[in-house]
């Protein structure tokens, strides 16, 4: 068994570009005309940094893909999935019974679910299907630790921060702040502020960040699978 999914084995590869940006604006900050340059170096550390908000994005979700897959393909019993992993495999008719309000159209729904998603909602033997990522990942996006957290939650993994610290220890809580600057950031960039930017310097060490969050992620993830679903690395 290998310490890393191969899932983080493309997010690292996907870094690759985010250096590419980086190390441009560093050439460009160390020539003799890097105040006239100042524009470019900000727009390519401000691409750098929405760039790598979207591969950590990526990454979580590929990972819980990954499990999905995992799931059906080593035919887990449902009694071992979480409440909250059926709800989330069925949220968009849930949600349209949920938001219906005349009779014929929450009977509309009601028929629907029946039709598409009874068949899931079993707590014996196997999922009869693969589940639809795009349905189990919908609603997640900026990946700030706490929505991480509440992701994985989905699956009734309700321990990864602690998990996440334990396995870190002391350099847990940089990493969830460091983290959070990162999405945070993105979104002021996504927003138009100007003075949303980051050096060089800032960027790669925004880099050793995601790499540290997805490499630990991964391994807490991962063993929690192996102990109560199934292995997926």
């Amino acid at each position: 068994m290998g310490r890393y999914t191969h899932v983080y084995g493309d997010f690292a590869l996907r870094l690759e570009e985010v250096e590419l940006l980086r190390k441009q604006a560093a050439k460009f900050e160390r020539s003799r005309d890097s105040f006239r340059r100042s524009s470019e170096i900000s727009a390519l550390c401000r691409g750098a940094v929405v760039l790598l908000s979207s591969h950590i994005e990526a990454y979580v979700k590929e990972l819980g893909e990954h499990a999905l897959d995992s799931i059906h393909t080593k035919a887990v019993c449902r009694s071992r999935l979480a409440p909250q992993f059926f709800y989330h495999v069925s949220k968009e008719k849930i949600e349209a019974i949920r938001n219906s309000s005349q009779p014929d159209k929450i009977a509309q729904h009601v028929q629907s679910f029946v039709d598409v998603e009874t068949e899931i909602w079993a707590n014996v033997d196997s999922l009869p299907a693969p589940v639809s990522s795009r349905a189990f990942n919908k609603g997640f996006s900026n990946p700030s630790f706490s929505k991480v957290a509440s992701y994985f939650g989905r699956f009734g993994y309700e321990k990864f921060r602690r998990d996440f610290y334990r396995s870190l220890g002391h350099n847990a809580q940089t990493t969830v702040n460091n983290l959070d600057q990162i999405v945070d950031t993105r979104n002021s960039i996504a927003h138009g502020e100007i003075s949303a930017t980051k050096t060089p310097l800032e960027v790669k060490q925004m880099i050793e960040t995601a790499k540290l969050f997805c490499r630990t992620t991964d391994v807490v993830f991962g063993d929690w699978c192996k102990n109560n679903l199934c292995k997926i690395r």
